[in-house]
């Protein structure tokens, strides 16, 4: 799919990080992009730098779900590109023992829970609304296509660290639904593919001191550096406009495996 001037796209978690940079990236190419995001100032000052609209929504509530697409939909049209970057992640071991007095505890369900709401089912819950309204449009080409959608993983759902079980089990299941989704809209014209990022410069790291992010830099077999957001928004980019590329669970990690720690 050519990404071509009033092209409506959708970004979830599209106020900062990997959504900003993809949600440039869009912009540049003349698409309208609605940016969904829980963080009202930075969503609101990025729809107005792009010529967007902004949509604050939480990808757990099915209510506000629904009320951003229709918001977006109303302002743009009916989206022909859906990128997911909505998400959050946590660091809790299974099991353990303090060292300070023995006790012993283990991994909140609750937290459990919430991460897997947010990561897997409120990707899920996009990718399906967004779809569904995407069996509306007309088809674009010979082909029969009608939109594009890119979901985002990361490299920790195939070899997740110590304290990222409901993160890695999160992405791990992000990137087992690709293929039947693809699968599912084969006939309608929909692709669905999905990243993998390692470890990338976002605002999550930012925080983080400068020998904390050297070292992780320094574990990138090559380059010895952190990712860019713009990195991940050029993958994202070739996965809209290559009409061939489908059904996917692409790493973007400058080869990197993950150690326990």
């Amino acid at each position: 799919m050519e990404v071509s001037a009033n092209t409506p796209a959708v970004v979830t978690g599209g106020a900062s990080g990997l959504g900003a940079a993809t949600a440039r990236a869009l912009a540049a190419k003349g698409a309208k992009v609605a940016i969904f995001d829980m963080n009202a100032e930075k969503g609101e000052a990025l729809a107005a730098e792009l010529g967007g609209v902004f949509c604050k929504v939480n990808v757990t509530s099915d209510e506000e779900v629904d009320a951003a697409f229709a918001k977006a939909r109303e302002a743009h049209g009916q989206e022909r590109i859906l990128v997911n970057c909505a998400g959050i992640g946590n660091a809790i071991k299974t099991a353990s023992r303090s060292k300070e007095d023995g006790s012993i505890k283990h991994f909140p369900i609750s937290a459990f829970d919430f991460v897997i709401q947010v990561n897997l089912i409120g990707t899920f819950r996009c990718i399906a609304k967004s779809a569904a309204g995407m069996l509306t449009l007309d088809p674009l080409d010979e082909n029969g296509e009608r939109g594009a959608i890119v979901n985002t993983a990361s490299v920790a759902g195939e070899d997740g660290q110590i304290g990222q079980a409901a993160y890695s089990a999160s992405k791990a299941g992000v990137i087992g639904m690709t293929l039947p989704i693809a699968r599912d809209l084969m006939n309608e014209g929909i692709r669905v593919n999905t990243i993998l990022p390692g470890i990338f410069d976002t605002p999550l790291l930012a925080a983080a001191p400068q020998n904390v992010r050297d070292a992780l830099a320094a574990s990138v077999p090559f380059p010895k550096r952190l990712g860019v957001p713009s990195e991940y928004a050029k993958l994202a980019m070739c996965m809209i406009e290559t009409g061939y590329f489908n059904g996917e669970d692409v790493r973007l990690d400058g080869a990197i495996r993950m150690a326990p720690r």
